[in-house]
């Protein structure tokens, strides 16, 4: 490997941590307000109806616009943040949306007997939840909850458009500065294909390990 390739992974590295926290704690940020929509589709009339405009508008725009609207929207009502943080908040906004559907379907999922049946044992409502249906809904949701963050990793790549120094921005820096793009863009791809491989391993032991849990 020659010097301008060895310049390209230290670089590629930054990014790739700030992929991953950018990522991480979107996904930790988003999923109080996924847990209250969920609930909220599953309430009054007016709940719903609000629960659904906000899913239609994070699910039904491009991510790029809504990064770009939080970035740039915020300082018109003072509160300015670094484009790190901005492009988190916009992401776990994004994600809440998308959380909240796995959240709701994991509960559905759930046999209505089993949750009437722990009713007539006299276990209480939170009881029930979370003996009954929380454990079987994360199971059920997990292989789903992989994947959302699987695309959340991916949709990562667009905060580079405000300044972020992700794995995308910092490639981009590195074609810039060596003129390889092919050998930065390749080594991003690299990068990507890591972290979704490992996100994937790790949803499998998370289902092997509950599932071996549920039977005995």
């Amino acid at each position: 490997m020659d010097r301008g390739l060895a310049g390209v992974w230290p670089a590629l590295f930054d990014g790739f941590a700030t992929t991953v926290i950018v990522s991480f704690s979107a996904l930790l940020l988003g999923a109080p307000l996924a847990i209250l929509l969920a609930a909220a589709s599953r309430g009054g009339r007016v709940t719903t109806r609000l629960a659904g405009l906000y899913l239609s508008f994070w699910r039904g725009t491009p991510i790029l616009v809504q990064l770009l609207i939080v970035f740039y929207l915020l300082p018109f009502f003072g509160l300015e943040l670094q484009p790190t943080l901005a492009a988190t908040l916009a992401l776990a906004l994004n994600t809440a949306a998308f959380q909240s559907e796995i959240y709701r379907a994991g509960l559905l999922a759930v046999p209505k007997g089993e949750i009437e049946a722990a009713s007539m044992l006299g276990l209480s409502a939170s009881q029930t939840f979370f003996r009954i249906e929380a454990p079987q809904a994360i199971r059920l949701m997990l292989p789903a909850l992989i994947g959302e963050m699987q695309a959340l990793v991916k949709n990562s790549s667009l905060v580079s458009v405000i300044a972020v120094t992700d794995i995308t921005r910092r490639a981009q820096q590195v074609a810039a500065s060596t003129f390889r793009p092919l050998e930065a863009y390749t080594s991003a791809l690299l990068l990507y294909v890591i972290i979704g491989a490992v996100l994937a391993c790790i949803g499998l032991l998370l289902e092997r390990h509950l599932s071996r849990e549920a039977k005995q």
